[in-house]
């Protein structure tokens, strides 16, 4: 991600990256997970309030806040397969909503990967969006699970200004760093309106 692929639109302080081919992967081996434990039909995922989670955990509380939220995906995939709503171009790139935590704004790129590898990609927007001064607090989902992207996550992590809020969602923990880490799953979970009694009720 450079200059010349981002909107030029003054940066948001809080900004929320996504690795959307990972996150949705995610979110289908949860869904059938807690389909065979819950015995009932699991909705897609609801974009609104996985990012109302997202940046809770971030540290954001309910206000008058603004927050980007940007999609990476690779060029083939065109919309989420198990989030509503899915199309990138249609239903994500420069559009909005506003709630009680604020505005999430968002945009989606593809991945040109006959230019650069996917993993190259997502850690130079995460070091792009980083570097621009405006931007305080960042939230970033990588595919952690590959290995190969993970250690570009964290080399990029390590260069990073102190000054910055960071937050790091995973699925485990992973060795630390100059940032905070929280569980990918449980936001997730939130926007598959799973609860935690639920599962203890079912468990029992």
């Amino acid at each position: 991600m450079t200059e010349n692929t981002v909107n030029r639109a003054k940066w948001k302080e809080n900004v929320i990256l996504v690795d959307a081919d990972y996150v949705d992967k995610v979110v289908f081996n949860l869904t059938v997970n807690f389909e065979r434990m819950l015995e009932r039909h699991i909705p897609q995922a609801d974009m609104a309030m996985w990012a109302d989670c997202v940046a809770l955990d971030g540290g954001l509380r309910p206000g008058d806040n603004e927050i980007q939220v940007v999609l990476i995906h690779s060029k083939e995939k065109e919309e989420f397969d198990n989030f509503n709503p899915s199309n990138f171009a249609l239903e994500y790139i420069d559009k909005a909503f506003k709630d009680h935590i604020g505005e999430f704004i968002f945009s989606a790129y593809p991945v040109e990967d006959e230019l650069v590898s996917y993993g190259d990609y997502f850690a130079q927007s995460m070091q792009y969006i980083a570097s621009q001064e405006e931007v305080k607090r960042l939230m970033v989902i990588p595919n952690a699970e590959d290995e190969d992207i993970y250690n570009k996550v964290r080399v990029g992590l390590r260069q990073m200004d102190g000054d910055k809020d960071i937050t790091l969602y995973t699925m485990q923990p992973t060795a630390g760093g100059k940032y905070k880490q929280e569980m990918l799953g449980l936001s997730i979970m939130a926007a598959l309106k799973i609860t935690s009694e639920e599962i203890k009720n079912k468990i029992k």
